[in-house]
């Protein structure tokens, strides 16, 4: 009777768990995941990230200074009108606010400024203010600043007065007019000295204005100032800064970009404040040369990346860039790495990755010339580097079609890597739209093959595709110039566009998504806050978990992009499911030659409306998210969303 019993119960439990089986639902679609059909090992710079000095991407994101034109770049006048507008037809943009003159406002009397140009402190001039009464201020003051209160603050300024008898203030004016005294100077002599100074804000102000202000009877001189957060990090915002070591990328392209065919590189080098001030070669504002070779190194030490510098083959000389190999690398005995141990950097940096030239197929390019001519520069350029270190890695400049061809042709032994870019606009069908980043990837890799079967100087060599700039373009600059919104459409684009490079592993080397702070940035700021756009929260999913040796994977339904990669150790399975479609999907996983043990964690980036966006200081409308996903026998997927499993395996 009790073994009766015993066999009852075991049948009815049979029986229930068949019950519960047979509910689950069952999937139409079935995709086949070939474990043994393993693809290129993926390199981890396919996750690079790229910054220009061009809109607020540096100077407004990244680098911590609070103050426009801080070296008085422009004329400071009485007619004060520093804002203007611009619009990029080409981009389809609507206006954006550009600086086209001084941003100091003269305060007291209007004849009180002369823009001294003998013996400037840096530049080609500095203010001189005039003091012709003792009982009257005058000075000048620069608003439309962010202060948070109780927030410390910290700054310099260098100041020179024709008497001891002249007091100068530094204050802030709220946008109720409310004027508090941070710092005050006295007996001040004929030649530039440096003050520093620092201050709790004694509250919040969203339009404040930092003003010097003299009193007495004379004139001061302002050579230059700056004003930062206390809690900068070696002068980077720390909390963009903490949003851009959350993005986690390998390698980090600089200084362009467009930028760089202008751009000199000793002008970034030596004493900050005496670094001059350019008009940005290449796009509006100035570029102060606060940021050069020394922050940038700084900074990827900070985020534990490595760089990769891009050089100037436009408007610069083969000897430039000889100098700046030599200059980064070069041992301190060198002319170059002597200059470089006097800016405080004993050891050489040794950058390993460096791009020969930016898009000079282009007209748009400063320096721009024929395809015949540049491939002579090129290789005069390529040989000079080497001849000053030949172990580090040259990217040429590429454009498929003509000028990619030529360059493999006549410079295939001159280069490691050849760039490509590409750039896609917006399309208002929701497939479309994120079907044309992949389908451009793909168009790059199919020439590239083409070339290797056709071209006899590659044969034996592996000149594979460092896909340096790449992003969607789209939309009004809504964070500066270049500064568009990234939506949940533009997304899973960036997600569809990673599965392309998995799937041509064996081509593609490296990528940098253009650009990371603001400028069609992966991240956006305000004055107050920070956030990950959508597209950034991709970046982050993909190069936190994603797996690193590609496997085939059969039987996906038209209308998803799936791929799936093995870890390095081959014991765990990443799968990732990218749904453009305004409805949930499902599928089965079947495995080939290989048997899925338990699913470990899986995550998903998904909004039903895919022109959902983030934006700073708002609650996140994308996010990355822990999800269950209890089978693999039915997988179902949200509308307009990536999902991401992890398995482990038998």
């Amino acid at each position: 009777m009790k073994v009766l019993k015993y066999f009852l119960a075991a049948l009815l439990l049979i029986i229930s768990i068949r019950c519960q089986f047979e509910q689950l639902p069952v999937s139409e679609n079935s995709i086949t995941v070939d474990i043994s059909n393993r693809g290129a090992p993926i390199s981890t710079y396919i996750y690079g990230q790229f910054i220009e000095h061009l809109g607020r991407c540096i100077y407004g994101g990244i680098w911590a200074e609070m103050l426009e034109d801080r070296k008085f770049f422009y004329p400071v006048t009485p007619e004060y009108k520093p804002w203007g507008t611009k619009k990029d037809a080409y981009w389809k943009a609507g206006e954006f606010k550009i600086l086209e003159a001084s941003p100091w406002r003269i305060l007291g009397s209007p004849d009180a400024i002369i823009m001294m140009a003998e013996d400037p402190f840096v530049g080609e001039h500095d203010p001189l203010i005039i003091l012709t009464d003792k009982d009257k201020k005058n000075g000048i003051g620069q608003e439309g600043l962010m202060f948070i209160e109780n927030k410390e603050y910290t700054g310099r300024i260098y100041l020179a007065a024709s008497s001891p008898e002249i007091t100068i203030r530094l204050q802030l004016t709220s946008g109720n007019q409310e004027t508090f005294t941070i710092a005050e100077y006295m007996d001040i002599g004929n030649s530039y000295e440096l003050y520093d100074f620092s201050f709790v804000s004694p509250l919040t102000m969203e339009n404040a204005s930092f003003e010097i202000v003299g009193s007495g009877m004379g004139s001061f001189r302002i050579g230059t100032l700056s004003l930062m957060p206390l809690d900068n990090v070696q002068g980077f915002n720390s909390e963009v800064l903490m949003f851009m070591k959350n993005l986690d990328a390998p390698i980090y392209r600089w200084p362009g970009g467009n930028f760089v065919s202008g751009y000199n590189w000793k002008d970034g080098i030596g004493d900050r404040d005496k670094r001059p001030p350019r008009k940005n070669p290449a796009w509006t504002g100035i570029e102060p040369n606060d940021v050069g070779i020394h922050e940038y190194m700084e900074l990827c030490q900070l985020l534990e990346t490595e760089p990769f510098i891009c050089v100037n083959t436009g408007l610069g000389t083969v000897e430039e860039v000889a100098e700046q190999v030599e200059y980064c690398n070069g041992p301190v005995e060198t002319p170059m790495g002597t200059w470089r141990t006097e800016n405080g950097r004993r050891d050489p940096f040794n950058v390993h990755y460096w791009a020969v030239g930016n898009e000079m197929y282009g007209e748009w390019q400063l320096g721009h010339m024929p395809l015949a001519s540049y491939v002579k520069k090129h290789n005069k350029v390529a040989e000079a580097m080497w001849k000053v270190d030949p172990d580090i890695q040259l990217v040429a400049v590429g454009q498929v079609g003509e000028w990619s061809e030529a360059m493999l042709t006549e410079c295939a032994d001159h280069m490691n890597l050849l760039s490509e870019h590409i750039y896609c606009q917006e399309e208002e069908d929701v497939i479309k739209h994120v079907r044309q980043i992949p389908e451009s990837i793909q168009r790059v890799a199919s020439y590239h093959r083409k070339y290797r079967d056709s071209i006899p100087n590659l044969a034996g060599k592996d000149i594979r595709i460092a896909m340096d700039e790449w992003n969607y373009w789209h939309g009004d600059y809504l964070y500066g110039e270049l500064g568009c919104r990234y939506f949940m459409k533009d997304a899973l684009g960036i997600a569809a566009g990673f599965h392309e490079y998995f799937r041509n592993s064996d081509l593609f080397f490296m990528a940098n998504y253009a650009q990371t702070v603001n400028v069609i940035g992966a991240i956006k700021t305000t004055k107050k806050d920070v956030e990950f756009a959508a597209t950034g929260l991709v970046l982050k999913l993909y190069r936190d978990h994603f797996g690193s040796i590609p496997v085939v994977v059969d039987g996906v339904p038209d209308t998803l992009d799936v791929s799936a990669a093995l870890d390095s150790t081959g014991n765990q399975l990443m799968i990732a499911i990218m749904n453009p479609l305004d409805k949930n999907m499902d599928f089965s996983l079947e495995m080939m030659d290989g048997e899925i043990k338990e699913i470990v964690e899986a995550w998903e980036i998904a909004n039903p409306d895919p022109m959902s966006y983030n934006a700073p200081g708002e609650d996140r409308m994308i996010d990355i998210k822990k999800i269950q996903v209890s089978n693999t026998e039915f997988v179902e997927v949200k509308p307009y969303s990536i999902t991401m499993i992890k398995m482990d395996l038998h």
